[in-house]
């Protein structure tokens, strides 16, 4: 009742990466660059005032499902974080959950969310839900390896299907 979603699906060609890749690491710091780049993702929505507030620092709700329900704990400052420590950050968020011990301040706050969905082999794409004041939620589906043109011929790549929800009034879709 208090957003109106919009949803954008889109694949990215993730072939050039290392089979090794840590991909919600990749993710993250996409998300990061994103929101840099558009700051009209990275923001929060006062819809009884209809005001839209910019946010300097980009904190990710990362969705984590346990049978309890879901969890969002929350990364802070992931745009001026390295690899290791955002890894460090997801192993600990990770083992905080399953001991149902996440620190209540790691609950709160979150700028914008990743939903990795993928890791569940749970489809392509999504529509999310937002919460507010969030205007924004990446859905990261299952990568799959696809056939697709490549400069007059055709080769297998490892696709990565994204979704972004976003919240229509603050955020205009050429900003999406």
């Amino acid at each position: 009742a208090e957003v109106v979603p919009t949803t954008i699906i889109d694949e990215a060609d993730v072939e050039a990466w290392a089979p090794n890749t840590d991909i919600t690491y990749r993710v993250i710091r996409a998300i990061a660059r994103a929101c840099k780049a558009e700051p009209a993702l990275n923001a929060w929505y006062d819809g009884a005032n209809e005001s839209r507030r910019l946010l300097a620092r980009v904190d990710i709700g990362v969705a984590a499902h346990t049978e309890d329900g879901l969890f969002v704990p929350v990364m802070r400052d992931v745009a001026e974080r390295d690899e290791a420590d955002i890894r460090r950050g997801l192993d600990a968020m990770k083992a905080d959950v399953k001991a149902r011990g996440i620190p209540p301040d790691e609950l709160k706050d979150p700028t914008i969310t990743l939903s990795n969905f993928g890791v569940f082999g749970a489809g392509r794409h999504a529509a999310l839900i937002i919460i507010p004041p969030q205007v924004a939620i990446v859905g990261s589906g299952r990568i799959e390896q696809r056939v697709v043109p490549v400069m007059g011929g055709i080769e297998v790549h490892r696709i990565l299907p994204l979704s972004l929800t976003f919240d229509h009034r603050p955020v205009n879709g050429g900003e999406a």
